[in-house]
């Protein structure tokens, strides 16, 4: 009974949301779509011809967008989680921070590439701190990879979370990219302390 009546009163709350309602009506898989949409529009990093990787993809809402954009160019999504087909996406389930992935990731592109996105984070354990900390570990491994496959004017964006993690993946962007911004899309939940690092140039260190 209890369940029944949390999960009716997370139904009634998404249903208030503007941005599940409207990836409901638009067809997106997620609302986090609306986010990548946003800063896009900010950025202005997807071209028709990008060559692109969505970590942790799934359910596919970035990919989605990405997609509808991305006509000429190659897209990598993968994920541990299997994903249904996009049209112009290539799913690859599996662990990127596994070196076996990895390299099936390079083989597939072949040649560095435009943006790698991460909308990556932890489930969650009830210790906000912990699922913080977690979820910056996955976007420093992530920015890692990040470093390695990214042309020289490459993006890397991915989610961060407000915590005691935070100052040290800043550092890091910094120590790896010409340009390090932190955004807070409109689409993102006031009350959630997630925000996204957008980095563009690879410094040769």
């Amino acid at each position: 009974m209890k369940k029944n009546r949390f999960s009716k009163n997370w139904l009634n709350k998404q249903n208030r949301d503007l941005y599940f309602r409207k990836s409901k009506f638009y067809g997106y898989r997620s609302r986090s779509a609306f986010k990548l949409i946003e800063m896009n529009n900010k950025f202005k990093f997807l071209r028709k011809n990008s060559s692109l990787i969505d970590l942790g993809s799934s359910p596919g809402g970035w990919s989605q967008v990405s997609s509808k954009i991305i006509n000429k160019g190659k897209i990598l999504a993968v994920d541990i989680i299997p994903m249904e087909k996009i049209d112009n996406v290539i799913f690859l389930n599996g662990d990127f921070r596994d070196k076996k992935i990895q390299n099936k990731i390079k083989d597939f592109f072949r040649n560095k590439v435009d943006v790698v996105l991460s909308d990556m984070a932890v489930n969650t354990s009830g210790n906000k701190s912990m699922d913080s900390f977690r979820t910056g570990e996955l976007c420093m491994q992530s920015m890692n990879l990040a470093k390695e496959i990214l042309s020289d004017e490459g993006i890397f964006l991915s989610k961060i979370f407000m915590g005691s993690i935070f100052h040290e993946i800043n550092e890091m962007a910094k120590k790896y990219f010409k340009n390090v911004i932190k955004f807070k899309p409109l689409s993102s939940k006031k009350e959630s302390k997630e925000i996204y690092i957008y980095c563009k140039g690879i410094l040769k260190i």
